[in-house]
């Protein structure tokens, strides 16, 4: 009788618990408006596996929709089952979680909520800017000219609002919106501020639309699958140069994130107020718990890109 060795046991279901760990961190970040879980994703290392999960899915997907059976198969094996499924069951558990909790220091502690998240996203600036290849001058190019441009659109996007929009409408929405999801620093509730179909889509969703929800739910699929591949490629390709942009994305979000006149709520930007204390102090516990979250296991959950391209 041969008795497997204590690692060989614990290994997966340590990977399984880190995956879920991961999820739940995500889930968490999704729940804040003006918050992606790809911030997460990013500073755990875990980003570029994400990315890649969600590609071959789509594969398969697209495979299964010209009735290639074999293509179907073969995309579904590659796709990283033990690391996406627990990291979505952890999401899920986020929000059925934390919702409510979330929802009320929203709105009984907004600026205090706000310090925590932009000294998440500030510390995340930094850790990511540690995952490139070969940093040069050229890359905080990149990241300043993005950085500088989702600012600035934030402004523009404040305050918008939309109303009896179409169904071609609806698809796009859903499209942007599940890009931006995976996008770090950019959320996509935020997005559809942007564009004035926020209210619209909590709307249908609120009073059982099906058609629109319908709509809404096929242009994320469409849009997650088309986008996934587009960014695989990039980041394939052009590592540092994406990850430069994905940098200055979360660098732009922090202007929703300033916690005065009204937290995560508005892109609206005042003068600190009598609470900027704690503010502070709620600051420096979100970045010090990006520090915590990127060392929760290098080389485990944390993997760094593999060789290839720097860009």
């Amino acid at each position: 009788m041969v008795v497997e060795a204590p690692e060989a046991i614990l290994a997966p279901m340590i990977r399984v618990a880190r995956s879920a760990l991961g999820g739940f961190l995500m889930g968490t970040a999704d729940l804040v408006p003006g918050v992606s879980g790809g911030t997460i994703a990013l500073v755990l290392g875990i980003y570029e596996r994400l990315v890649a999960s969600v590609k071959e899915g789509s594969s398969a997907l697209g495979s299964m929709l010209k009735g290639d059976l074999d293509g179907l198969r073969s995309g579904l094996r590659r796709v990283d089952w033990l690391f996406l499924l627990p990291l979505i069951v952890g999401v899920l558990a986020a929000v059925a979680l934390l919702a409510g909790f979330l929802e009320r220091q929203l709105e009984e502690r907004p600026a205090v909520v706000a310090g925590v998240f932009l000294g998440l996203v500030l510390g995340s600036v930094f850790i990511a800017w540690g995952l490139m290849k070969a940093a040069s001058g050229r890359h905080m190019v990149v990241t300043a000219a993005v950085g500088a441009a989702l600012f600035l659109l934030l402004g523009f996007g404040e305050g918008r609002g939309g109303a009896d929009p179409s169904l071609p409408a609806y698809f796009g929405a859903g499209a942007l919106a599940v890009c931006a999801m995976i996008l770090p620093g950019i959320s996509g509730s935020l997005i559809l501020l942007m564009i004035g179909m926020y209210a619209p889509v909590l709307g249908a969703v609120a009073s059982r639309e099906l058609v629109a929800v319908g709509t809404v739910a096929a242009g994320a699929i469409a849009g997650l699958a088309v986008f996934s591949q587009i960014l695989h490629w990039a980041l394939k390709n052009h590592h540092d140069n994406v990850l430069a942009a994905l940098i200055g994305l979360m660098a732009g979000s922090l202007r929703v994130l300033w916690p005065w006149p009204e937290g995560v709520q508005s892109a609206a930007l005042g003068a600190p107020g009598a609470d900027w204390a704690i503010v502070l102090v709620s600051l420096a516990a979100g970045w010090a718990a990006v520090l915590v979250i990127s060392r929760l296991e290098p080389g485990g959950v944390t993997e760094r890109p593999q060789p290839g391209p720097a860009g």
